[in-house]
């Protein structure tokens, strides 16, 4: 996964990262559909940035991962066109974000206040090259102070 030119809001100053990482799926049947659709398991999610120094700190790491086992799997994989043949693909990502200013102590961590979901017309699985965009933007909360919001994708 490539997430370039991301941007993020950090305490409302707008920042632009460029995420790398990965995500790892399995595939379960869609009882609700399944001639057209399969289930997405999400069992391993990572990516990370360097960030550009905060209040006159050194550099930080963003890193991004998956907050638990996907249980109750909502990503969902399914035919949208027969021939050529065409997916849409929507991830949904409930996940943790780690903020580590080198030589600054704990780092900060959030949290989505609502999963990210990821939309794609794809052409293939697992896509390759192909563009994603975010349903709506993403809330993040402290997990030491949930009322906290200081950070959205």
């Amino acid at each position: 996964m490539l997430g370039i030119n991301s941007s993020l809001k950090i305490r409302n100053a707008p920042v632009t990262v460029d995420f790398r990482g990965g995500i790892k799926h399995r595939v379960d049947v869609n009882p609700n559909d399944p001639e057209n659709s399969v289930r997405l398991r999400v069992v391993g999610f990572k990516i990370s940035a360097e960030l550009p120094a905060l209040n006159g700190g050194g550099v930080a790491t963003i890193t991004i991962e998956q907050n638990d086992v996907d249980v109750d799997p909502k990503s969902l994989l399914r035919v949208a066109q027969r021939f050529p043949p065409k997916f849409e693909n929507i991830m949904v990502l409930p996940f943790t974000m780690s903020i580590d200013q080198r030589g600054n102590g704990e780092p900060s961590i959030w949290t989505t206040k609502d999963p990210a979901q990821l939309i794609g017309m794809i052409t293939q699985f697992p896509p390759k090259g192909d563009l994603y965009q975010l349903a709506r933007p993403v809330e993040l909360v402290d997990l030491e102070n949930p009322n906290n919001t200081g950070l959205r994708i």
